[in-house]
């Protein structure tokens, strides 16, 4: 194992609103791409409709998997993001190494943990009154530090890398 230090746990949880602000940049601007494909009646008459069931589905597979392979890439090679940069983190390998693109394609996999489990929750918990709640999962793949020995992300801990300061 390298020798860098892991990241403080505070200083990793205060580096993820900076990720999503990157990240709704990111869905702005990809939104802006994709609305004359998933709503043209909005793009040619300027009114505001609610696209079809279909095109929603088609633009939320777009950003998820577009922040996947975005993050997959950002995180491979030794590349960090802005705010990896900001907060001084750093993502290796269990050697200390920058992980390779299937590594990074992994953990970037392994954090939709969280997100899947709060869609596939809904329905039940929205049956019994309580959908709201299931918002809540969201944050699995992070409250596991708490509870994990190293004070890793599930989704680290699974795909066998961590964040360490530098």
């Amino acid at each position: 194992m390298s020798s860098s230090a892991d990241a403080g746990l505070a200083r990793r949880l205060a580096a993820i609103p900076y990720e999503l602000l990157l990240l709704a940049a990111m869905a702005f601007v990809a939104g802006f791409v994709m609305l004359p494909f998933v709503s043209p009646q909005s793009a040619v008459r300027h009114d505001l409709a609610t696209p079809p069931l279909y095109a929603r589905t088609l633009m939320a597979c777009v950003l998820a998997g577009g922040a996947t392979l975005f993050y997959a890439w950002i995180w491979s090679g030794g590349r960090r993001s802005l705010p990896q940069k900001v907060w001084h983190l750093r993502l290796v390998d269990q050697e200390g190494r920058a992980p390779g693109w299937k590594q990074a394609l992994l953990r970037a996999l392994l954090a939709w943990i969280g997100p899947v489990l709060a869609l596939a929750a809904w329905p039940l918990m929205h049956a019994a009154g309580h959908g709201r709640y299931a918002a809540l999962f969201v944050v699995f793949n992070y409250a596991w530090a708490l509870v994990d020995r190293d004070r890793r992300f599930l989704h680290d801990r699974l795909a066998g890398t961590r964040l360490v300061a530098g």
